[in-house]
């Protein structure tokens, strides 16, 4: 008795294969965080603190799905005005099985957004990990999620003030990098860094753990990347083509430059240069071609590895697991060389090449600018404000 019904919702504009394809990427989205980034976590930490950073990444994803499905995704993807949603969508109100977000089920596309607001917040532990109580992160987390990402996701891609202005982000370099590194670099100058760290060695307790937590993510970023297009078309297959290059130059270009300046490459360099060029590729992965992914993959490679350093060595900031250097460092990158190469075709230009001339190249540039400058200060404000409540509180 349910074919007739399936029948109707497919000529109504239900598209099955790009339903398949979201599913599938929804799936690849969530394993990013449980296990991936997880275990990649629970290796650098010390061993002490591996069960409590698994514990809060397991903690966050179960928090995030919840308070998404209550208010998160109307205030994201409501209608509202150039700021924020409304509440027509709470408990996913008026939504049922034959509702549609284009051609796919609506309830899927929320649960695709889903495993983003999951992943964000997850990011952002690494900043403070080893120096926070577990109820204090719970608060923060609920909280960051409903006053920095919520309305930076509403601005960027649920109809706000950036995506009206233009601004590419085809996959979260502003909603999901910037947000989480410079929410992370916020922590840690808040919170202090973690006793003996300028004077005591602090070595991962197991690399062999991150490497095949690393391995998970770059699996999963197929999905956050390509799933983005959310069809099983041409921009999907460029996004994963792009997305794999810029990975792989990513992890050459910091085990290079890591040989270079210390005489021998490292494991935990060219795992950590592979994070860095997926997430500097997020936000351009709809956007270009394999030349210029393959040029904001080296460039992610040696400037997240010089940010590293800097951070660590100069500035004697403790972002624990370097989420400031490689995803709020990668984020701004990638943004904002989404706008010098771009192409018209949204993915479909295969050559190295600028946006369409240099004038609306300069357009681009000028409009990333302002999506990245937003986004840092607007987070930093009210990350520095929950930091100091929670903290406080706890």
């Amino acid at each position: 008795m349910s074919l007739p019904g399936l029948a109707l919702a497919q000529e109504g504009g239900l598209d099955g294969a790009n339903t398949a394809w979201i599913l599938t990427a929804t799936a690849l989205v969530l394993f990013m965080t449980i296990p991936g980034l997880s275990l990649f976590y629970a290796g650098l930490v010390r061993t002490r603190n591996v069960l409590s950073v698994m514990m809060q990444c397991f903690a966050i994803t179960c928090l995030m799905s919840l308070l998404w499905l209550g208010y998160g995704y109307s205030l994201a993807f409501g209608e509202g005005n150039a700021y924020i949603g409304d509440l027509s969508k709470v408990f996913l109100i008026g939504i049922g099985r034959d509702s549609l977000a284009g051609d796919i089920p609506e309830t899927l596309f929320m649960a695709f957004q889903m495993t983003f607001a999951i992943i964000t917040p997850a990011l952002v532990v690494g900043g403070f990990a080893e120096r926070m109580k577990f109820s204090a992160m719970l608060w923060f987390s609920a909280i960051w999620l409903t006053l920095v990402y919520v309305p930076v996701t509403h601005w960027v891609w649920g109809g706000g003030w950036l995506g009206s202005m233009g601004l590419y982000d085809f996959a979260g370099g502003t909603v999901v990098h910037i947000t989480a590194g410079v929410s992370a670099i916020t922590a840690a100058i808040v919170i202090g860094a973690r006793k003996g760290f300028s004077n005591t060695s602090m070595p991962p307790h197991n690399l062999a753990i991150s490497v095949a937590g690393t391995g998970m993510l770059w699996v999963g970023w197929y999905g956050f990347n390509a799933g983005s297009a959310l069809a099983a078309n041409g921009d999907a297959g460029m996004a994963l083509l792009v997305t794999h290059i810029s990975a792989a130059a990513g992890s050459l270009a910091w085990m290079v430059a890591e040989w270079i300046k210390y005489g021998k490459p490292s494991v935990l360099g060219i795992i950590t240069g592979m994070v860095a060029g997926l997430g500097t590729i997020t936000p351009a992965s709809g956007f270009v071609g394999p030349g210029g992914a393959l040029i904001i993959g080296i460039a992610a490679g040696l400037v997240c590895f010089t940010a590293t350093n800097y951070l660590k060595r100069v500035l004697k900031i403790d972002d624990s697991l370097d989420v400031f250097p490689v995803h709020g460092v990668g984020g701004i990158l990638g943004t904002l060389l989404a706008g010098v190469f771009a192409s018209a075709g949204l993915g479909i230009f295969s050559g190295f090449g600028f946006a369409e001339g240099i004038g609306t190249m300069m357009d681009q540039v000028r409009v990333q600018s302002i999506g990245v400058l937003s986004t840092v200060v607007y987070t930093a404000i009210v990350s520095f404000r929950t930091y100091a409540l929670t903290l406080l509180e706890n």
